[in-house]
């Protein structure tokens, strides 16, 4: 994997490392409810890989082996306004304009803006689950007007 210098930035796999974490991921699939697993350093020296762990490694082998990116964010962790519109997937522009409208908490640190991710992660999951009920209710309506009548 490329190395990068800000921790914040995805990490993506490459191809040949996609193969190693697909059999990374088949791996930690059954030892995760129950069972463990060592980690051995070059010296021989080992040391059992906790629960919680082994839920991280395999959530973050089967992300990086069907070749998408992943980033690893401590909760209590501070995001600039670029690193929170990255993790929302909208430009910085928008961003700032949910943050002065006060959708998303937010404090300065000098002049520049300041997100806590937990923040951030409230309002990614509470706009996911308006969204989802949008598209139900849009399905609904569209169910009730006859519009999936027409097809094949």
């Amino acid at each position: 994997m490329a190395s990068n210098n800000d921790k914040l930035d995805p990490l993506e796999a490459t191809q040949t490392e996609r193969v190693g974490f697909a059999e990374m991921y088949k791996l930690l699939e059954g030892v995760g409810s129950g069972g463990e697993l060592q980690l051995v350093g070059p010296d021989g020296q080992s040391v059992e890989v906790p629960k919680s762990a082994l839920y991280l490694l395999e959530q973050m082998a089967q992300v990086l082996a069907r070749g998408d990116a992943i980033s690893l964010v401590p909760v209590h962790k501070e995001l600039t306004t670029q690193q929170a519109a990255d993790i929302l997937n909208v430009s910085r522009q928008y961003l700032v304009r949910l943050l002065d409208d006060g959708r998303i908490p937010f404090h300065r640190a000098g002049t520049h803006r300041r997100i806590r991710f937990d923040d951030l992660k409230k309002f990614k999951l509470k706009r996911d689950k308006e969204r989802h009920q949008n598209l139900d209710e849009l399905t609904r309506l569209t169910q009730e007007f006859g519009g999936y009548d027409d097809l094949p």
